[in-house]
């Protein structure tokens, strides 16, 4: 398979993953009785109620055909704290079930891998890579957004810890400087023969493939 088409695959599962993660921000928000991101059509998983032009597929395009990480985002999910029951940890859980979300969907997408190729499906089946590619995509955006810098989710838990006065200052310093810190993790990241991120999230989908028996399909992502 070539690299073009590896890119598309990857763009594909990365559209789906994201709708997953943000379906999900809006339905534990709805469960918890805000109905703010439901009024705004945001509890379904219609790609096309999520979509940012820049984040969800600008960016996302350009990794697809320069062959870079397929990566973006989405509209942010609104959701009315005043409305949610359990205050400060009801926010929480809201953040991290889109994170959760996609830890949850790489397990199911593996275990039907596991299925399908016990079953007699070529492990270089279309098929396979796909559901490969679903299962990382997925893997990637729940480590990446348990990250606790703004704006990824991981930032909404750390606030819930260190919501006393005392830390102001330091919930005011990430608030103001977690997107630069977290961009500049980023490109030190890719610069870097080392790159600390990559290698963690590398060891956790090994982890994860390794323990449903499928450590060798990584290799389908690695043709290109």
């Amino acid at each position: 398979m070539n690299c073009l088409l590896i890119g598309f695959v990857s763009f594909i599962s990365f559209i789906i993953a994201l709708s997953v993660h943000e379906y999900c921000h809006a339905l534990a928000a709805y469960l918890q009785g805000d109905e703010t991101a439901s009024r705004a059509g945001r509890l379904t998983l219609n790609p096309l109620a999520h979509l940012d032009p820049v984040g969800t597929v600008l960016i996302p395009l350009i990794g697809m055909i320069s062959g870079l990480p397929v990566f973006g985002w989405a509209k942010p999910v609104p959701f009315n704290p005043y409305n949610v029951r359990h205050g400060k940890w009801g926010a929480v859980l809201i953040a991290l079930a889109g994170p959760g979300s996609n830890f949850l969907s790489a397990l199911i997408f593996l275990l039907v891998l596991r299925l399908l190729l016990a079953v007699g499906l070529p492990p270089n089946n279309l098929l396979a890579l796909f559901l490969v590619s679903l299962a990382m995509v997925n893997t990637f955006l729940g480590v990446f957004n348990f990250l606790p810098l703004p704006p990824l989710d991981g930032s909404k838990l750390v606030s819930a810890i260190f919501d006393a006065p005392k830390y102001r200052n330091f919930r005011l310093f990430l608030e103001t400087r977690g997107p630069l810190i977290l961009i500049l993790l980023l490109i030190l990241d890719y610069m870097s023969p080392y790159a600390p991120l990559s290698r963690v999230f590398f060891g956790i989908i090994d982890g994860i493939f390794s323990l449903v028996g499928l450590r060798s399909t990584l290799n389908l992502m690695a043709i290109c």
